[in-house]
């Protein structure tokens, strides 16, 4: 039981908070509702928020309890969750227990780790937020990795590290394990790999009925194949067991162009991903940064191309693979070189520090120069507010694997993303949906792990039609009166 709890049950006075369940405004999650019923509170007696925090190892909180604002907030900062009840769970049991009492009471359930790819607030219901649930084992006989709803991805590659081991984790060591994964989890050594649902063997969840479930391949075959890739609303996912790579470094870094050699840059980038091996996985950011103090002087009004670069063969074939890259010309900067995999974090050097921003993405069939040289035309200097652009090149291992990653045959993923601070979403929503438009004759649908703010409907996009009925069957399925909310 937690103590720091306030002694108030909730705003509106009452002893539950089952009269804000009509107000709860949570979008739906990636797939359509099994029914247009609210959720129906437990004919028993509704349970107390007393209780609740009473049958809790972790905390209970608020609104106007004082880490409640802290408790709510993530990465993301456009969007915040507004619950009238957060459970910071600290064991599986806690999970079990929230999802009980929200049933109860007929509140939707959203879940939180670190944020980064929170889409529709949650407003009025209960938030579960599983950033205590961190733990991280290693078994290095199975080559394999239990992590806990809480952990990041820095944590496991920490602990994997020691035992020659690698995870397939995305560019980002602050994002959280569970989340990347069950939007499939594109990596950084994907194209060697395949997509972080496809090591998966294990998913500890929490589903609607509030029973605690150790769901495999073998056991709930269906529910696992729904969660690796489509799990976003199926459940609250409480741990997850994977398997690892023997990886103990790379080759890998950047090479960085000047806006005078950009259309040379990419035009050579396009052609150069037609012949590559599959230990080599690549993309390449388009960044317009402006003339602004906060900007280091360096990068100040410049309009870069980034071409990340992670490789596991040997430093000595990577010269090799990367020589047509380099003679386009003088590059502002170059950092390829041979670093042990727990510095891979510093290829892409993303940004650490939360923040407010609106993101779409496009899979594609293909791409030439002419049509990158229409996405630049839109995002670069001279659009109306910052995008920054990224194309990552898929194939490989990417294209097979089990799950529900859905369009696995595309080329290429580009991915919109615009920082929101003192800009306008409709402004960024509108220049997103020009690329897109751009690029419609090649696209195939869009990627589950980078819609970022509310999309709606768009979501469908991210799953072949027999797919995404599969995967509205599912929720139906276990959550037949649509509980969890992503």
């Amino acid at each position: 039981m937690n103590t720091t709890h306030s002694a108030r049950m909730n705003t509106t006075g009452s002893d539950t908070p089952a009269a804000t369940a009509a107000q709860a405004a949570a979008s739906p999650g990636p797939f359509p509702a099994p029914s247009p019923a609210p959720i129906s509170a437990s004919a028993s007696a509704s349970a107390s928020l007393a209780e609740l925090t009473g049958r809790v190892t972790g905390v209970v909180f608020v609104p106007g309890d004082e880490q409640y604002d802290a408790e709510r907030s993530g990465f993301q900062s456009g969007y915040r969750h507004r619950p009238s009840v957060i459970v910071g769970a600290a064991t599986a049991a806690d999970v079990v227990e929230a999802v009980r009492y929200a049933r109860a009471n007929g509140l939707p359930v959203s879940v939180q780790s670190t944020g980064h790819g929170l889409a529709a607030a949650n407003d009025g219901g209960l938030l579960v937020s599983t950033r205590r649930m961190d733990g991280v084992r290693i078994d290095a006989g199975a080559r394999t990795a239990r992590a806990g709803a809480g952990a990041l991805w820095a944590e496991v590659i920490e602990e994997a590290a020691p035992y020659g081991l690698a995870p397939v984790n995305g560019s980002s060591p602050g994002v959280g394990v569970v989340g990347y994964t069950l939007g499939g989890g594109l990596g950084i050594l994907g194209r060697e790999f395949g997509y972080a649902s496809d090591r998966v063997r294990l998913v500890e969840v929490v589903t609607a009925d509030g029973e605690l479930r150790q769901v495999t391949a073998e056991r709930d075959a269906g529910l696992f194949r729904a969660l690796l890739g489509g799990g976003h609303g199926l459940g609250v996912v409480t741990a997850l067991e994977f398997g690892l790579v023997p990886v103990e470094r790379v080759y890998g870094g950047q090479l960085v162009f000047g806006g005078d050699l950009m259309d040379e840059a990419l035009a050579a980038y396009l052609a150069w991903t037609e012949d590559l091996p599959d230990t080599l996985t690549s993309s390449v950011g388009l960044i317009a940064y402006p003339d602004i103090p906060v900007v280091p002087g360096h990068l100040r009004g410049r309009y870069l191309a980034q071409i990340r670069i992670a490789y596991t063969g040997t430093a000595e074939d990577g010269e090799r693979l990367v020589a047509p890259l380099r003679a386009v010309g003088p590059r502002v900067a170059d950092t390829l070189h041979d670093m042990p995999y727990t510095e891979a974090h510093t290829i892409h050097q993303d940004p650490d520090t939360p923040h407010s921003y609106d993101g779409d993405s496009v899979l594609l069939s293909g791409l030439d120069a002419a049509e990158l040289r229409k996405v630049t035309a839109l995002t670069g200097p001279d659009a109306p507010l910052m995008t920054v652009v990224q194309l990552n090149h898929l194939g490989g291992a990417l294209t097979t694997g089990g799950g529900s990653v859905g369009h696995r045959d595309a080329r290429y993923l580009l991915r919109l993303l615009s920082p929101l601070d003192g800009s306008d979403i409709g402004t960024a929503r509108t220049l997103h949906a020009e690329v897109r438009a751009a690029l419609a004759s090649r696209a195939v649908g869009r990627s589950v792990n980078f819609l970022f703010g509310d999309h709606g409907d768009a979501v469908a996009d991210a799953y072949e039609e027999d797919l995404y009925r599969r995967l509205a069957a599912a929720k139906a399925a276990y959550d037949p009166e649509h509980l969890f909310r992503a």
